[in-house]
């Protein structure tokens, strides 16, 4: 076994250990994702410190997965007394281990969980299955609905199985609301919806839950209630200004935010853009994989090109992956997630020395803009790629110009 990169004590912690035959094929993915040789150091740290562990509590391959990982996380590591160079940082630890179950699942070595922990995973992937395949939810709805579920069917059914005919309304109020701290009224309609689709996925699986369904809480929604908060022309022109040859990927997050300002594109729209999206010659963008899970073509405007051009020619790395906007760090050769295109937006929001956080505010200043410049809301509506006009329908309140051109007086005030 090649051990150049380890130490002597990390190799003659897993030579004889049940991870030695994967050592080297560990070592491989990490060179394959471009880590760096430091990176790939402390993760053979990390490897050789879990490897004594196995060793010690005699555990055997069979004995190897996620739970596993978790006790030696949870357990080991905050009363570690392990001679050095063991690794004892929390976080280093989960990456390494989480290569490590990725090689061994890929080799079929992974040993499968507990039956609790299986009985609540095979749980939500039929669930997910069914948010995908019968209700056609989208992939970031159904993640937040698995989530909540996970919660849920953890806290109440803990390590037994799982049987959806003793859920109770209290069981399900208790859990919406809060049972220290109240939730906030959002909190309570997105894990509301969560638990409301779960039991209809019981219902039609046999289980005569339907009933508990009108019994989960609603938070009080009033339609058009609030006015969306939008930056002005002059704002948006300042945060585009914002960039500048300082900033560590700075042409991939002024790209990005040229996406979002100029098109309103959502955050994960962005994320998932592909290169065979782009038509070069006729100025236009597809978008494929939206919200609506359908085909939209929209003109891609020609400043909103040029950085998006810069970008790949300047600043985006070697790689085969047909995203547009890809790592910039290791694992290289994958896209982006949605969370680094919130948090572009986060930062040039702070540059500017606003208190905004929702990237979701460009998309609104997109629409407000159009209205302002007289755009018929139908059009609006098109571009933003709305299924009915209501969703459209609050931008037309922030427009108080136009509202107050059409506004009656009132009464008893001076001409």
């Amino acid at each position: 076994m090649n051990t150049t990169d380890l130490t002597s004590r990390i190799a003659a912690a897993l030579v004889g250990s049940v991870l030695e035959p994967y050592v080297a094929e560990y070592r491989s993915r990490l060179k394959r994702g471009r880590y760096a040789a430091n990176t790939r150091y402390v993760y053979a740290g990390c490897i050789g410190h879990f490897a004594r562990w196995l060793t010690v509590e005699r555990i055997g391959l069979e004995g190897v997965n996620e739970e596993a990982g978790r006790r030696f996380v949870s357990e080991h590591l905050p009363q570690c007394n392990c001679p050095a160079p063991s690794r004892r940082s929390p976080s280093d630890t989960k990456a390494a281990l989480s290569h490590l179950f990725d090689v061994l699942r890929a080799r079929g070595a992974l040993s499968a969980p507990s039956d609790s922990a299986d009985h609540i995973r095979s749980e939500l992937a039929a669930f997910d299955h069914y948010m995908d395949s019968v209700c056609g939810l989208a992939a970031n709805t159904r993640r937040g609905r698995v989530r909540f579920l996970g919660r849920f069917l953890k806290t109440r059914f803990g390590a037994g199985p799982i049987v959806a005919t003793t859920i109770t309304a209290a069981d399900l109020r208790r859990f919406v609301l809060g049972s220290q701290t109240p939730h906030s009224p959002g909190l309570v309609g997105v894990m509301g919806d969560a638990l409301r689709c779960y039991l209809q996925f019981r219902t039609l699986a046999g289980d005569p839950v339907e009933t508990l369904i009108g019994t989960i809480p609603r938070p009080t929604r009033r339609q058009l209630a609030t006015i969306p908060v939008t930056l002005s022309k002059s704002e948006v022109k300042q945060l585009l200004g914002s960039f500048d040859e300082s900033l560590p990927s700075m042409r991939r997050a002024y790209a990005m935010v040229r996406c979002l300002a100029d098109l309103g594109l959502r955050a994960s729209e962005v994320a998932h853009l592909h290169l065979d999206d782009i038509d070069w010659h006729a100025g236009t963008l597809r978008l494929a994989r939206g919200k609506s899970r359908r085909t939209d073509v929209l003109p891609l405007p020609a400043k909103t090109g040029r950085a998006i051009a810069e970008y790949l020619q300047k600043e985006r790395p070697p790689t085969a992956n047909r995203a547009v906007f890809v790592r910039h760090v290791a694992p290289y050769d994958k896209p982006i997630g949605v969370g680094v295109v919130v948090l572009t937006v986060k930062a040039a929001y702070r540059r500017c020395g606003w208190a905004h956080t929702r990237s979701h505010i460009l998309r609104h200043s997109v629409a407000t803009q159009l209205l302002r410049e007289g755009t018929p809301l139908k059009e609006i509506a098109d571009v933003l790629r709305h299924r009915s006009l209501n969703t459209s329908m609050v931008y037309v309140k922030v427009d108080t110009g136009r509202l107050s051109a059409v506004a009656l007086p009132w009464p008893g005030r001076t001409p």
